[in-house]
């Protein structure tokens, strides 16, 4: 079955998508820049209400390189010391290709825990070599939207990333409800949803009748 992760800054999101049938959260801070690392009391405040699984973005900088790698393993650590076990990671390096290093040394405080690799692969230079870069790394799934510019531009690399080998392909990043028949038809089986369950914007709350609707989209 089609699996729904949703986007949650707080508690009042993850509650709201929990009740509207969400699969998985994927909490974050700061959407202004893109998604950054929560705080740990976030974390533990979400841990308590909810039951779905909790994927907790490592990012401490817009872009797609670390601002402070000892600083980001430190609060990997505190998050994994506060019960998270699965996260959300991925960096460039400045040629715009898969940092492998700064990618493994951050996962070296992650041993033993799933995670996402996330939309940096659509900004590499190559999505497609790129994903064979990534699939070595450990992670068993990868947030794409087949272009760095959503995927409105990328559904046609996102119906060929979903015939590759594992890990298992997420669609999300300017994921419109039009663009899922297309994508069901194709094989994709994750999709990964922000603004779309936010009937206002970011300045909203997730609402649980929004995240109803895309469930029984991928019905």
């Amino acid at each position: 079955m089609p699996i729904l992760e949703v986007i949650a800054l707080d508690v009042k999101d993850a509650v709201a998508a929990q009740a509207g049938g969400a699969d998985r959260l994927e909490l974050v801070a700061d959407m202004a820049s893109d998604g950054l690392t929560p705080s740990v009391a976030t974390f533990k405040e979400v841990r308590s209400a909810v039951d779905i699984p909790i994927r907790v973005m490592l990012r401490d900088a817009q872009g797609f390189a670390p601002g402070n790698l000892r600083q980001l393993r430190r609060q990997a650590w505190e998050l994994r010391e506060a019960g998270a076990t699965e996260f959300v990671l991925g960096f460039l390096d400045a040629e715009g290709e898969i940092d492998e290093g700064v990618t493994l040394n951050l996962l070296a405080e992650l041993e033993g825990c799933a995670w996402t690799f996330h939309r940096a692969l659509d900004n590499s230079n190559d999505v497609f070599r790129s994903w064979e870069i990534v699939r070595t790394l450990g992670c068993d799934t990868v947030l794409a939207a087949g272009s760095a510019k959503g995927v409105e531009d990328g559904i046609e690399n996102l119906k060929k990333l979903a015939d590759q080998a594992p890990p298992a392909l997420l669609v999300g990043g300017g994921l419109q409800a039009r663009h899922v028949p297309e994508l069901l038809a194709a094989g994709v089986k994750g999709f990964h949803v922000g603004s779309a369950v936010r009937p206002s914007g970011w300045d909203s709350p997730v609402d649980f009748a929004s995240v109803r609707e895309w469930v029984n989209r991928l019905v």
